[in-house]
């Protein structure tokens, strides 16, 4: 089926939506690997070639926001083009920032590994846009189901990449590469696995799709701007409209409470002597509660609405940052359990909060508002992650987590007090 062939015809909404759907899916597990490779390894990396444990946390702070930074060309991109040619832009650079890790690491330059860890940030950025595709075509009833099944594909690849910690290794030594390289090696096909995948089967692109399907039921006025993918047009939507505005919120807090924590685990557990392994397994099973329970929390939001399961992660997030904050250096079931929680209850606010601003948006308007709000979430978790390693070298890793469980009763503040404001979108998110 094509977009051509639709314009004589009934189009088969939900035979591309599939399409898309299944795609998207393929593309995630593949990028999920790389982005979680990279990530499990990048605050020991920065440790190793700064030297400085207040440095340690700028890789990661660097690769987030980088994922926010990118987001504003690839929206533009999106809006322009549509999904696919802004979803491969992400991919690139990132593949690209992974051979300038590589270099910085063999140079021995932080300034360079902070450029590639930016760059890296464009699969953040690819991962993260792909699941407002996987919405582009659902059915208003069932919007945050098909949104959070895109996000769950990312389990398989998330879950997978810390522990190929260990392997990676071994591709670091045989290609005679400093250590923890190897994971960026990793990473490199895995980007370059998932663009293949999403250049060949992204066909039709749900945006342009979407676009066409809402110019039928209501024909756009001839006087009305084009859409640029702007910031200044997001802006100008999520202030007019209370449930975008929500949705936004939700996204950016709930981020960076997941952010502010996950990046400074791997250094609370390496103080206590942990190994490589028991960080990865810990970073896995905090990667598994962010996606794996995911079609769960999209059931809830289309069941209950998303102000409810917004409410419900911001609880989730507080509990998540008692149980870290209460733990011992090094490994503990405590800590484990609280990682689990941290992503659990980042899973309620993104997809609650992806769904209401979707929900709240014609497919004209998608890209400029859904590009400021993962520009958003990018610069609140980049914000708390630097932040975060400035606390715990002055402070501790308790009163870090216990900093970050106040953010995330805001989650909870604002969903209590915008819900209501505003009419309520059709599919009750």
């Amino acid at each position: 089926m094509t977009t051509s062939s639709l314009r004589t015809g009934e189009p088969d909404l939900q035979q591309a939506q599939a399409r898309t759907v299944s795609t998207l899916v393929a593309s995630q597990v593949l990028g999920g690997v790389g982005v979680a490779s990279g990530i499990a390894v990048m605050a020991l990396l920065a440790l190793r070639i700064s030297g400085s444990e207040q440095a340690s946390g700028l890789g990661t702070t660097a690769q987030v926001l980088g994922g926010a930074l990118i987001t504003v060309p690839v929206a533009r991109l999106m809006a322009a083009r549509g999904r696919r040619p802004g979803l491969l832009l992400g991919y690139a650079l990132a593949a690209i920032g992974c051979g300038v890790i590589v270099a910085a690491a063999s140079l021995g330059s932080f300034p360079l590994m902070l450029l590639g860890s930016l760059l890296f940030g464009g699969a953040t950025t690819s991962n993260s846009q792909a699941r407002y595709a996987g919405a582009d075509l659902a059915l208003p009833a069932r919007r945050g189901r098909d949104l959070a099944l895109v996000v769950w594909a990312t389990t398989v690849g998330s879950v997978l990449g810390p522990n190929l910690v260990g392997p990676a290794e071994g591709v670091a030594d045989a290609l005679d590469l400093p250590a923890l390289t190897g994971s960026f090696v990793f990473a490199l096909v895995g980007f370059t696995l998932a663009a293949t995948v999403l250049a060949l089967r992204l066909r039709p692109d749900p945006l342009l799709l979407a676009r066409e399907a809402a110019a039928r039921e209501a024909p756009a006025d001839p006087a009305a701007p084009l859409p640029h993918g702007s910031l200044r047009d997001g802006l100008r939507l999520v202030r007019s409209r209370p449930r975008a505005l929500l949705g936004v919120v939700t996204m950016a807090l709930g981020h960076a409470v997941m952010i502010s924590v996950m990046v400074m685990t791997p250094l609370h557990m390496d103080h206590g002597g942990a190994s490589l392994r028991l960080v990865g397994l810990v970073i896995s099973i905090h990667i598994l509660g962010m996606y794996a329970f995911s079609p769960v929390t999209g059931w809830c939001v289309d069941r209950f609405g998303g102000p409810v399961v917004a409410m419900g992660g911001a609880g989730l997030l507080i509990a998540a940052c008692l149980l870290a904050g209460l733990s011992d250096q090094g490994m503990s079931g405590t800590l484990t359990a609280g990682l689990f929680l941290l992503g659990l209850g980042w899973s309620a606010t993104l997809v609650s909060g992806s769904t209401m601003l979707t929900s709240a948006l014609t497919p004209d308007e998608r890209p400029a508002t859904q590009g400021l709000a993962d520009l958003l979430m990018g610069l609140a978790g980049a914000g708390c992650g630097a932040v975060a390693g400035l606390v715990l070298e002055h402070g501790s890793y308790a009163v870090l987590a216990f900093g970050a469980a106040g953010i995330a009763a805001l989650v909870g503040l604002s969903a209590l007090l915008l819900g209501r404001a505003g009419a309520a979108p059709v599919s009750g998110a």
